[in-house]
């Protein structure tokens, strides 16, 4: 909780305290606290205990850090029965983002696989259809808007919708 407090956050906190208590008043305060955190500490174990008690021995190996969601999303990922370490391995995340980017700029198969080595069937059906689609030689232009649309072709107002 307090991991990232460094030295001058400390001092600061102390000298705020010495000016805010008072030096005769602070001891007794440093007490009470440490009195009440050793208190609630004390609390949350006996707690603890009586919930294993009453889960009863099946449960003896059942720890509370694991309701934490991160935590129990970082075990389950880790098991090995599921091979998602496998998955994790075999996935190139550079090589898929170059292909999506070829998909999307419309290079062609030839000079993408020369460029990046990635595979040419996951570029050529967008190539083809970049080829068919518009006169740049095999590119797909997605700034400009298709011919044949005006500015005052919208759709009808659908009062249900809004």
């Amino acid at each position: 909780m307090f991991n990232d407090i460094g030295l001058p956050e400390l001092a600061t906190l102390i000298v705020l305290a010495m000016l805010v208590f008072g030096p005769d008043k602070l001891p007794k305060l440093i007490q009470d606290v440490t009195r009440t955190i050793r208190k609630i500490r004390e609390f949350s174990d006996s707690a603890k205990q009586d919930i294993r008690k009453e889960l009863g021995p099946e449960f003896k190996d059942f720890e509370f850090e694991d309701l934490n969601p991160k935590t129990f999303i970082r075990k389950q990922l880790d098991n090995e029965d599921l091979g998602l370490k496998e998955i994790r391995n075999g996935f190139d995340l550079k090589k898929e983002m170059a292909e999506v980017t070829d998909a999307v700029t419309g290079r062609d198969a030839d000079s993408s696989a020369a460029s990046s080595s990635s595979s040419a069937s996951a570029v050529s059906p967008v190539s083809a259809a970049g080829a068919s689609a518009g006169p740049a030689g095999g590119r797909v232009d997605m700034t400009k808007k298709p011919e044949g649309t005006d500015r005052d072709d919208r759709p009808p107002f659908d009062a249900d919708a809004t």
